[in-house]
């Protein structure tokens, strides 16, 4: 029996997406606010929608995220779904020879013009651009006369590079062929020259070209999580990053985007966490099934046990009722994340009882299968608080221990990062971020480009010694920033320059080369190196007026003088906007700890670190380096043209 898809009369394509499941995530945790909330029924022309995807901030929105999108999208300044498929259309090898085209067309009507008068209804929706392989089967059909069938077999032979085929058939679209009936260009009017010049835009454009339907298709699920991202960001956000949860690096970056947005990240908690990601009070909560040694059924027994029997009231409580399904190691794991941060204690207490609870918790079930009775049978319920296992009187790990706990059970520093005090000090120092070393998912091409020389700052945390040929020491070292990590290589004549400054867990500015691989991630050559320290600054801090500061200068300066260094303090009044600059003798260094114990003492909005005057002159020279940098981006988005043909012809 011949069936429908031989006849040529059915083809279905089902794409297995990701996006799909995020899509349908975030909508279920949307109609907690909105019930009747239906995703295929929103506008698909809502302009408050279409200005944001012209923003570039398209984080996390399917086929809108690569850097060269965004670039394009800003560029685009979409008006209608219509422009976002035709953007998806265009951004892929072959179509984008288009793209500055089809901007300054939709921008400016009177730039568009036609090769002949019978393309001018066929390209006008696309200002004058090939966009859509339909319009190639148009372009044949009307200007030299093809069937229908004919022209599907064209865009057929184009889009499988039969080179053959498409030599004949330019013969064809020509001249026509009088055995088939296609009359072809040259007797509907249309020069020879400027037939062959349509016929080869056509075959330069269908290698590559989506059907409008396919385009369509893509559009519609980019506009929908555009849509939610827009309307329901924290709902968005929490599906999209159940979606890469066994992902940290992915994870880690969708994180620095929340908190961009303004969106909170609550740690993982047994009492309210589900699986994935979800929405708790307008912040996101970490999912448990991102802690290590913690699988699904674990998790799904302590979420049927909470909603069976209520929230775990203590850490004894949660081991008892979880007995022969949490073992030591996934216990250990969930005080670490912070998920026990619910129950009393701290996670240093946490962590010095845990294995006397669970000891104990054994033996009485042990003594119970043999019909044993203990002392602690025999008394009353009152007295058995006296013989409970108590929490240690310890205080709490100190913060950056908190946050290597976090790193090692979830893949990330959530709760904070050892370079959150830096933030602003790397930002006006630094010209290029870790993630910038990685390649665009769209186009392979990282924001760096070979020989470029950039200016990183994070902390070392990996480094590994080898020795030449020449028994000289050289250094590849790992350096993680607030958003990433990057590879650095240190040569022997620079490892023995620096080597006292690039040790393990080091604070420093690196100064280096590009090093670009194809389809790597980019490298960085160490030329120079400056510590977080060795930078001048200054902290202000602020005082509502001369009696506050007057009250609180005995401590201050006492503090001050145990944490002697370089940076200048600076005090300022509020009430009467005056500033006073302390002398040298009251000069500290600044670190994470100094800070955070300045800003628990005067509040956290008085107190302020920031660069001297050569960061100015520094910064004003980063920020021409920047600009220049984003000019070449822009450069390679559309040079990656020429890659991918080069690539083309080369595979040909």
């Amino acid at each position: 029996m011949t069936t429908l898809e031989e006849l040529g009369l059915l083809k279905m394509d089902f794409l297995g997406l990701r996006t799909l499941t995020v899509i349908q995530n975030a909508v279920q945790l949307a109609r907690k606010k909105q019930p009747d909330l239906q995703i295929d029924k929103i506008d698909y022309n809502d302009k408050a929608v279409l200005d944001y995807i012209g923003t570039g901030k398209t984080e996390g929105i399917f086929q809108l995220e690569s850097g060269g999108m965004k670039n394009f999208m800003k560029e685009l300044q979409p008006h209608s779904l219509e422009d976002v498929i035709a953007g998806i259309s265009l951004y892929r090898p072959g179509p984008m020879d288009f793209i500055p085209q089809y901007i300054r067309g939709k921008n400016d009507r009177s730039s568009i013009t036609y090769d002949c008068p019978q393309l001018e209804p066929i390209l006008a929706p696309t200002y004058g651009c090939i966009v859509y392989q339909e319009q190639v089967m148009q372009i044949v059909r009307d200007l030299a006369g093809y069937t229908l069938g004919r022209s599907d077999l064209l865009r057929r032979a184009m889009s499988k590079k039969k080179a053959a085929v498409m030599e004949k058939e330019r013969n064809t679209f020509v001249y026509g062929d009088e055995e088939t009936g296609v009359p072809g260009c040259i007797k509907n009017g249309i020069d020879e020259q400027t037939a062959n010049k349509i016929y080869d835009e056509m075959i330069d454009f269908a290698k590559y070209a989506f059907n409008k339907s396919h385009a369509a298709a893509y559009a519609v699920v980019s506009y929908q999580t555009a849509w939610l991202k827009y309307y329901y960001p924290v709902e968005y956000m929490a599906a999209l990053m159940t979606s890469v949860i066994d992902n940290p690096t992915k994870v880690a970056e969708y994180i620095y985007v929340c908190r961009q947005m303004g969106i909170s990240i609550l740690p993982p908690d047994v009492n309210c966490g589900i699986y994935g990601f979800s929405v708790d009070h307008g912040a996101i909560r970490y999912g448990l099934s991102a802690i290590k040694s913690v699988g699904r059924p674990v998790i799904n027994a302590l979420v049927e046990e909470r909603e069976k029997n209520g929230t775990y009231r203590s850490l004894k409580d949660f081991i008892e009722r979880l007995t022969g399904i949490v073992n030591k190691r996934a216990i250990e794991n969930f005080i670490k994340a912070g998920a026990l941060d619910c129950l009393e204690g701290n996670r240093r207490q946490k962590m010095n009882v845990y294995g006397q609870i669970v000891d104990s918790i054994a033996q009485e079930k042990k003594n119970s299968f043999a019909g044993q009775m203990s002392l602690f049978d025999l008394v009353s319920d009152e007295d058995k608080k006296d013989f409970e296992i108590r929490m240690p009187n310890v205080g709490e790990y100190d913060k950056e221990m908190v946050l290597a706990f976090e790193k090692e059970v979830l893949g990330i520093y959530l709760s904070g990062h050892p370079l959150e005090g830096y933030r602003g000090i790397m930002d006006k120092m630094i010209s290029a971020k870790t993630t910038d070393f990685q390649p665009d998912e769209e186009s392979g091409i990282p924001k760096v480009y070979d020989g470029q020389k950039v200016i990183i700052g994070g902390m070392i945390t990996e480094r590994t010694i080898k020795y030449t040929r020449n028994n000289k020491v050289m250094a590849f070292l790992t350096v993680e920033d607030l958003v990433g990590t990057v590879e650095v290589v240190v040569f022997p004549r620079d490892y023995e320059k620096w080597q006292t400054l690039i040790t393990d867990d080091a604070r420093v500015f690196i100064q280096g080369r590009v090093n670009a691989e194809d389809d790597r991630p980019s490298k960085l050559i160490l030329e120079k190196v400056h510590s977080f320290e060795d930078i001048p600054r200054e902290i202000w801090i602020q005082f509502k007026d001369k009696a506050e500061y007057s009250a609180a200068e005995a401590e201050l300066q006492s503090f001050l003088q145990s944490a002697s260094g370089t940076s200048a303090v600076v005090i300022y009044l509020k009430d009467v906007k005056a500033m006073k600059r302390l002398p040298a003798a009251f000069c500290i260094r600044i670190n994470e700890e100094i800070l955070s114990e300045l800003k628990k003492k005067y509040g956290e909005s008085n107190v302020k670190s920031c660069g001297k005057s050569i960061e100015k002159l520094l910064k004003m020279l980063y920020t021409i380096q920047r600009i220049c940098v984003e000019q070449i981006t822009k450069i390679s988005y559309y040079m990656g043209i020429w890659r991918w043909r080069k690539e083309s012809w080369q595979r040909n």
